[in-house]
This record gives structure tokens, sequence and C-alpha cells, in this order.
């Protein structure tokens, strides 16, 4: 964690000020006091300009601070609906020590830019458990791709759900159900049955808990992923989750 530290002159003024102001308390001074201390507070910041960016740069990481401390906090409350939902794909190695989840759709494309980085990442480590969440945000392709997916997993099961998946992150062009069809049988599964499973309560059910999932953890994109107990929100290369993940290993 990167610690922000005042140049010792600029703390030592400061500190002057601030103990000059707390000595004489200011609505108890008289308008030329007030004016004078006021000047001094002035031409101090005029001569050391430098010190508003270090107090921006302390205030921008007690922001950061806080906010991750609040992912923490939010991950702990809702930890077993995030890692053991029951109903959704886990992938890469099952029983591996870390665990990452992604909140996910199919026509982002950024979503679709990290599945190179997620896929050589489980590749090189080969003891993380991958977590799909589907989370379709981006209109009715969106929600008709998810659709499918979950009822591909519920139809013809967990590895038929993962070449549907990796399919529907390759698709160009339009969502219908003559592409979705085809899409179907051109993996040899029961086209008709996923179709009809597609707008079953099963399916309403997993989408809204995942939504509401979503926003207790106030995400609001994708990708979003859930490493351990830390939320990253977007786009990350394999290497930068390698070397968090290597700290979480780290951390124990």
């Amino acid at each position: 964690m990167t610690m922000i530290r005042f140049a010792a002159p600029a703390v030592t003024a400061l500190a002057l000020l601030a103990a000059q102001a707390q000595a004489s308390d200011l609505r108890a001074m008289s308008d030329e006091d007030r004016a004078a201390f006021r000047n001094e507070v002035r031409e101090y910041l005029m001569e050391h300009p430098e010190v508003i960016l270090e107090a921006v740069n302390a205030l921008e990481q007690r922001q950061a601070d806080a906010a991750a401390k609040a992912d923490v906090d939010m991950v702990a409350a809702n930890h077993e609906a995030i890692f053991n939902d029951g109903y959704s794909w886990v992938g890469g190695n099952p029983d591996g020590d870390i665990t990452l989840v992604e909140f996910m759709d199919y026509r982002c494309g950024y979503c679709r830019k990290a599945v190179p980085e997620i896929t050589e990442l489980l590749q090189k480590d080969g003891n993380i458990r991958l977590i799909v969440k589907e989370f379709p945000i981006l209109g009715e392709a969106s929600v008709a791709s998810s659709r499918f997916a979950i009822a591909t997993r519920l139809v013809a099961g967990p590895k038929a759900y993962g070449q549907v998946h990796d399919a529907l992150m390759e698709m160009q062009g339009d969502v219908s159900n003559v592409v979705l069809s085809r899409l179907a049988e051109g993996l040899g599964l029961d086209a008709d049955a996923i179709l009809t499973k597609m707008n079953s309560e099963e399916v309403d059910e997993e989408l809204s808990k995942n939504h509401m999932l979503a926003q207790r953890l106030k995400i609001s994109g994708t990708p979003t992923f859930v490493l351990q107990d830390e939320m990253l929100r977007g786009y990350l290369p394999a290497a930068q989750m390698a070397r968090i993940v290597a700290e979480k290993r780290k951390d124990g």
C-alpha cells in the first residue's frame, strides 16, 4: 500500500498555523486579526503550492482506502451468495485455493477482451477456481444470450454451458432464436429444449438473484471480478491478476 507523507517543512508550517488558529478562536478574533491570519495562510500556500497537491493526494488515498475497506465488508456480508450460490457455473480448478468470480455480459467488449486473459491466468496457475455470474445489462441481446446460456446448463449440464459460454463470447451480429438454435445444433445440443427453457421460472430466478447480488455489491458495470475478499472493477490483464493472486496467497 502506498503511503502519502507530507514534506517536513510543510507539516511544520501547517502545524504552526493550526496551533495558532486553535489558540485564537477565529470567531473571537477581530476583523484585522482574522484577515492577517488568512493572509498568512494564503502567503504560505502561494510560496508552497505543492502542499495543495499533497493534501489532494492524501484525500484521494484516504478515499481509496475507504472504498477498498467497504468492498471487503460487502464481500464478507455476501460471501455465500458470491462463492456458493449452488447454481453458477464453476470452471478452472474446482478445488483451487483461490476463487475468482466474474460478473459478465456477453455483449460487453471488455468482457470479451478479458476472455484470453482469464484463460491464460487459469492455464498458467492451475489452482484457481473460476465462477461465472450471468449479469446481462446491455440490452435485449445480452439478456437473451444469458438466458440461453443458463438454459443450456439446466438442460444439458455444465460442460455444455462452458461450450455455449465460449461460443456466445465470440458471436457477432444479432442474437435471435434462429441464431441460438443453430448454435445449439452445431454443438450437438437439443435446441428446442433449450429455447423452451429460456423463459422458465428457474432462469428468471437466477438472473434476478444475480442482479440483486450485484446491487448489494454496488456493481454497475462489466466485467467486475471478486478475487477472494477483494473486488476488481473493470478489465485487468492476466499479469496483473496473477500478481494479485500471488499477494492473496502470500497474505494467506
